[in-house]
């Protein structure tokens, strides 16, 4: 049966409003490029642990080639089975989707069947696509579940979205949420305008996916016009694969955040953060190669403190770049109140069994 916004655990569905860490999960593999469900399993027990309020299976993070290597249930299922036994209280359990619609729509009902919560709906293979097109699109894979909206930046694969787009995107009344990861100031602000010219402000949950300005968009509001009413509306919550590592730091930086924006007084040393987690990014996401290296930094974090075996990918060419390893030596070393590698070493031996 369809899966309704209005369906899911009040629990589930309050978590995601009042915003939440949502790491983008990676995908274990071993020396094979099989999967290693041990380690697959260890990597969600952590981020339960850490404190995230949910997970995001299936995304860029785990790589879109899981569904051509014949794991992306296998993949999914694991998720969604070890959060049930480990969580001490219901985890936001967004799926991802891809493909054009038919393959999407498979995708969504599978995701359902295992209880996701929401679909995270990825339009990299829509290229091309009128915004006719691109919402019907939309709207069919919406009937199905709730979807979360999922602006992928352009170096990775993602098009670009204006705000008609999202205003009409908003309007589909089964959105939950957007993720906002063009790595764009102004089509980020696409987003938001969108969101309000439908009046959704309310039902969408807005997350930042902007790995590179992950502390101000969680700290600083955004006022918009609604023909000639002010309106203000806030980022609650990250779905990033940049919290897919030193996730418990994470969560005690949202957290920082949110006590912050309720008391109104987000000071100098919090915004200040942001150039310093953005720096980390850079050495994770491989600015210095257009992000070639993205989804392996993420790895060798992992490897490092050993939750991963090694940083292999799916893809065999894609692997750290030249140098990356040596930026990675340097925020660990210069940020290294932003690591959680003593939190990691505490409870890796668990994580494992």
């Amino acid at each position: 049966m369809p899966l309704h916004w209005s369906d899911l655990p009040a629990e589930v569905l309050g978590t995601l409003r009042r915003g939440a860490v949502i790491p983008a999960h990676p995908l274990a593999l071993d020396a094979a490029r099989r999967l290693d469900a041990r380690r697959q399993r260890a990597l969600a027990r952590y981020y339960l642990d850490a404190g995230a309020g949910g997970i995001a299976v299936g995304v860029h993070a785990t790589q879109f080639a899981i569904r051509e290597a014949g794991m992306y249930e296998p993949v999914l299922r694991l998720a969604i089975e070890t959060a049930r036994a480990w969580a001490k209280a219901p985890a936001v359990m967004i799926a991802g989707l891809s493909g054009r619609t038919a393959q999407a729509r498979v995708e969504a009902q599978l995701s359902r069947g295992l209880g996701y919560h929401a679909g995270m709906l990825s339009l990299a293979a829509m290229k091309g696509a009128s915004i006719d097109e691109l919402i019907a699109h939309c709207a069919a894979i919406a009937a199905e579940m709730p979807l979360v909206g999922f602006y992928l930046q352009p170096a990775v694969g993602g098009i670009a979205l204006p705000a008609e787009f999202w205003r009409r995107f908003a309007s589909i009344e089964n959105v939950v949420a957007i993720k906002i990861a063009p790595f764009n100031r102004y089509r980020t602000l696409d987003v938001v305008r969108g969101v309000v010219a439908a009046r959704a402000e309310e039902r969408i949950a807005l997350y930042t996916g902007n790995d590179d300005h992950i502390v101000l968009d969680l700290a600083v509001p955004f006022a918009v016009m609604r023909g000639a009413e002010p309106v203000s509306v806030r980022i609650k919550g990250g779905l990033l694969g940049h919290w897919s590592v030193w996730t418990r730091r994470a969560v005690e930086l949202h957290a920082r955040v949110q006590a912050a924006v309720a008391a109104g007084s987000v000071d100098a040393d919090l915004l200040a953060l942001d150039a310093r987690v953005t720096d980390c990014n850079s050495a994770l996401f491989d600015v210095a190669h257009d992000f070639a290296g993205c989804i392996p930094g993420c790895h060798e974090v992992l490897r490092r403190q050993g939750l991963l075996e090694g940083t292999w990918c799916l893809d065999p060419n894609e692997r750290l770049s030249p140098g990356q390893s040596e930026e990675i030596d340097r925020v660990c070393r210069e940020h290294a109140d932003l690591t959680d590698d003593e939190f990691v070493r505490a409870n890796l031996a668990r994580w494992l069994a």
